[in-house]
């Protein structure tokens, strides 16, 4: 399957019509942007994206020390509970926090970008230093 195939489906049950705010440790603002699906040699990956402008090497006020603890919540708290209520399984959760919207795999070298990858393992995220 192409990526981004199950990201629309994915995103009109998991997410709410209107983007409201989902807490975080750090206590920025951070809205839902949308989810990629991709399969690796076997393996899904699913990337969920969200927007936080309080990264913005622009007058932000979140640096990644205060943004780290934030993917790993979003993880477990947006990401799995998204994937178990669709019923999908994944191998990888990719989370990303990006200042502004940007087109997946467009360089957009305006952009402030935070990623962090996952392995879920009993409903919580285990970091994958890469």
């Amino acid at each position: 399957m192409k990526p981004g195939a199950f990201s629309f489906l994915l995103c009109v049950f998991a997410v709410p019509a209107v983007a409201q705010p989902i807490p975080v440790p750090s206590g920025q603002a951070v809205e839902f942007h949308d989810v990629i699906w991709e399969q690796d040699e076997g393996k899904n990956i699913y990337r969920f994206r969200y927007i936080a402008p309080g990264i913005s090497r622009d007058g932000g006020t979140v640096d990644f020390n205060k943004a780290e603890p934030d993917l790993q919540a979003l993880c477990e708290t947006s990401a799995i509970p998204a994937l178990k209520e669709q019923g999908r399984v994944a191998d990888r959760i990719i989370i990303s926090l990006s200042d502004i919207a940007v087109e997946f795999g467009k360089p957009t070298p305006e952009a402030t970008q935070f990623i962090d990858a996952f392995t879920p393992e009993n409903d919580i995220c285990i970091w994958e230093g890469f």
